[in-house]
């Protein structure tokens, strides 16, 4: 604490990320990242881009990289919004959409930073809470009355739970006149993309990344996809912040990986089927897995305690993320899907501790 902090930092509780060790040999399961190295055709760019003109500012409206983007999704340029990951996406929406008179509705368990933002800009916010099963029910959210906005991730983090593309445009005929942020990081793995109601409802903004899918978390490259009049508020936010989000090597690298198709949709079907696999070796070993359209599962065993459960993979070297709060929450363990190998050895590692303590850990 510091005499020169001001109030509104005193105040704040900061969004804590998944842990980054700097240890070899461990089998990282914990944050979500793509287990696979990213498309030649990126390395190739960013080593064509490292040359004398990184002495030059990078292009402060990223056209080439909307251009990519608009293409890929069937939309125009002045639809898209790039940012340094869509971490900073978010907060610039929450920034340009959100600071409203009325309550934002967010679920009571999902993406943590959602909270974090609203705290920081000053937001009231209102949380829904998932129905008994861990989903999201938009009917609570129609039912919920008047507000400032509403965000929720598709598929939902960190349960990996999505929701149908009705459910959606359900939601945002019933709320017509205040912004629907649909944080779609995980949905190229197996949910719905919002993407094409964008043109029939001017409130909807859909906020994506390229840091799973498309390999990039090291990059920090996300974006935003919506109505021009929407995206619009977001530059406005932009340029009063930080008119270069993006230096040139990760403009380089995104727009590279925009045009591997091929790449993408090998990636993402290896990824799918460890998924299955995985989930399949999981229900066997007696967890309850969650159905996942992400690139990770939410699973509890009933007998073994997850936080310690958790301390006996990192043992063996496997990290997995667990979220002591809320409670609802605390017995699971949110798992990345890693290569088929780190997933073998991952089920190996559970089976044995399966299996050397029959009765539960901690009883």
């Amino acid at each position: 604490m510091s005499r020169f902090w001001s109030q509104a930092v005193h105040g704040l509780t900061p969004y804590v990320p998944g842990e980054q060790p700097r240890i070899a040999g461990l089998i990282k399961l914990n944050t979500n990242e793509c287990p696979y190295a990213p498309s030649l055709r990126v390395l190739q760019a960013i080593r064509d881009a490292a040359g004398e003109e990184l002495r030059l500012y990078p292009d402060p409206e990223a056209t080439q990289l909307r251009e990519a983007i608009a293409a890929h999704h069937g939309l125009q340029p002045e639809q898209v919004f790039v940012g340094n990951g869509s971490d900073e996406v978010l907060a610039h929406a929450f920034m340009a959409l959100f600071r409203q008179q009325l309550p934002l509705l967010m679920p009571d368990i999902s993406y943590s930073f959602y909270p974090v933002y609203a705290r920081l800009y000053g937001i009231q916010a209102r949380s829904v809470a998932l129905d008994e099963q861990l989903r999201v029910q938009v009917s609570d959210y129609l039912e919920a009355g008047p507000n400032g906005g509403i965000v929720l991730a598709n598929p939902n983090a960190p349960t990996g739970t999505a929701l149908p593309l009705q459910d959606i445009e359900r939601l945002l005929q019933g709320n017509p006149d205040s912004a629907v942020l649909i944080d779609e990081a995980y949905v190229d793995f197996g949910a719905h993309s919002a993407v094409e109601l964008i043109d029939r409802h001017p409130q909807l903004l859909v906020v994506r990344t390229l840091s799973k899918a498309r390999a990039l978390a090291g990059l920090r490259v996300g974006y935003a996809l919506g109505q021009a009049e929407l995206i619009e508020g977001l530059v406005r936010v932009k340029d009063s912040f930080n008119s270069y989000p993006l230096d040139r090597l990760a403009l380089a690298g995104a727009v590279a990986a925009m045009h591997d198709d091929t790449w993408f949709a090998h990636t993402r079907a290896r990824i799918v089927a460890s998924r299955e696999q995985l989930s399949g070796h999981l229900r066997q070993l007696g967890f309850e897995v969650l159905p996942s359209a992400a690139n990770f599962v939410f699973a509890r065993h009933p007998r073994l305690d997850a936080a310690e459960l958790a301390a006996q993979l990192r043992e063996q070297r496997i990290l997995v993320r667990h979220f002591r709060r809320p409670e609802r929450i605390a017995q699971f363990l949110r798992i990345s899907i890693g290569t088929e190998t780190q997933c073998e050895a991952l089920v190996n590692a559970l089976r044995s501790i399966v299996q050397a303590d029959p009765v539960g850990l901690g009883e």
